[in-house]
């Protein structure tokens, strides 16, 4: 079932991003002074008192991109627009009427939808009064708020529901998994969005770094429930040009760590950059299951092999051995419901519960080989036994002689061995130690 849609909709700086930080209650949209910065649909849900509804922001409409990106940022605006069912217009009651806002209410009132007018920067209760003249523009008297203050949000947040409640707006249910697309710059990540999903959802530009924020895109695939997670292009950070990079990246990287799988994608026609090997250890360092996708492979193929190309990235990006690979065209829409079936396949395997029982076979089965630990420490590593404390990633806690022991190298060994014994090959596992108690009381 669909959730009601609210979109904001504004010039430049009115604050929308901020507005809507403060009605999802955490910071999704970028909140920064340099005009412009929000350009694709970026997307939040939001509950209040058990109601549910889906908030939209969208970039400044009247903005003059400094990338030439001003038709594709009005576009998602008309978008936003086409599909919601209330609008957030969103005014400066410092600055008032403007030009702009009275071409917005124009748009807005050809568009025959529920309008809600709201005047942001309105920091104190003395300032309502400067809110009168914004009736002048046919929407009744505005709503005065200030999304950094929190001043009326309570209020906000109570007429939006109360101009929805002919709606359903039950809980959407269960997601069954979020799915985050990372990669350097023009790897293809918004083209790959938009073929998942059918609809120009996200922006797609040769600029680099057309997307700058984290864009959660919610679609369904049999019933069930996903959310498609575009993220800013990475480089170096020495390469960082602005505050609006960093930003971006760091929503790169936390939209990694909340995805339960990432959809890790290489241009075909590069080299594996530093770029690619800094994101492969971050992926690798949070455990997260992951499918390489080799994109713009129809412009590569001539001149490489698929299993060539799989011992290219193997040597290239070791710690990502065990992450399936799968070559694409997203241009083309070429092999995406095969990359889709496979993230459903590897969650299922990271999700895996794997007896005790068996746990501790395939533990026997390593002991047996003897391979020794740490050449810094005198003794042998031993593992007693082991218990699965978690999925997702697949995380064992392996009871043992002396953790000091296992090294790094040991570490690999045991953990390549049990993804082939428990045939749990394509996925990430975590492997914790603990001296067995045993043991303690020995060297007491």
């Amino acid at each position: 079932m669909a959730l009601p849609t609210v979109a904001i909709i504004g010039r430049p700086n009115v604050g929308k991003s901020s507005l809507l930080n403060a009605l999802a209650g955490e910071m999704i949209s970028i909140v920064e002074p340099t005009a412009g910065v929000t350009r694709d649909r970026v997307t939040a849900l939001v509950e209040h008192n058990d109601s549910f509804f889906e908030l939209v922001d969208t970039g400044g409409y009247g903005i003059v991109d400094s990338d030439d990106l001003t038709e594709h940022v009005e576009n998602q605006i008309h978008k936003a627009i086409a599909t919601a069912d209330l609008v957030l217009f969103i005014v400066d009651n410092r600055e008032g009427v403007t030009i702009l806002d009275k071409t917005i209410a124009r748009l807005l009132r050809k568009a025959d939808l529920e309008v809600l007018l709201v005047a942001n920067k309105a920091d104190s209760a003395r300032m309502f009064p400067a809110a009168g003249e914004f009736a002048r523009l046919g929407f009744g008297d505005a709503l005065c708020v200030s999304a950094t203050n929190n001043l009326n949000q309570s209020v906000l947040m109570e007429t939006i529901i109360d101009k929805l409640e002919h709606m359903p707006m039950d809980h959407p249910g269960k997601t069954e998994m979020k799915i985050a697309l990372v990669g350097k710059r023009n790897a293809g990540k918004s083209t790959f969005i938009n073929a998942i999903v059918g609809d120009d959802r996200v922006i797609v530009s040769e600029v680099p770094g057309t997307t700058r924020d984290a864009v959660d895109v919610r679609f369904e695939r049999n019933g069930q429930q996903f959310v498609a997670i575009d993220t800013a292009g990475v480089r170096k950070k020495n390469k960082m040009s602005d505050d609006i990079e960093f930003y971006s990246y760091t929503r790169a990287t936390r939209s990694i760590k909340r995805a339960d799988v990432v959809l890790f994608l290489i241009d075909a026609t590069l080299k594996v950059s530093q770029v690619d090997k800094k994101l492969a250890h971050f992926i690798t360092d949070e455990h997260k299951t992951c499918i390489f996708v080799i994109n713009k492979w129809d412009l590569a193929r001539d001149r490489a092999d698929a299993d060539d190309y799989g011992d290219y990235l193997t040597e290239m990006l070791p710690g990502l051995r065990y992450a399936p690979i799968a070559f694409t065209t997203a241009s083309e829409g070429k092999n995406i419901q095969t990359v889709l079936d496979l993230t459903t396949e590897i969650y299922k395997q990271a999700n895996t519960k794997v007896s005790t029982g068996k746990l501790n076979k395939a533990i026997e089965t390593i002991s047996e080989q003897k391979v020794s630990g740490s050449k810094k420490r005198a003794g042998f590593p031993k593992i007693y036994y082991g218990t699965q404390v978690a999925t997702s990633p697949i995380s064992i806690l392996l009871f043992v002689n002396r953790p000091e022991l296992f090294d790094d190298n040991f570490i690999r060994f045991a953990t390549n061995q049990l993804r082939d014994i428990l045939d749990i090959q394509e996925v990430p596992i975590r492997l914790m130690l603990r001296r067995r108690s045993a043991d303690r009381h020995k060297t007491r």
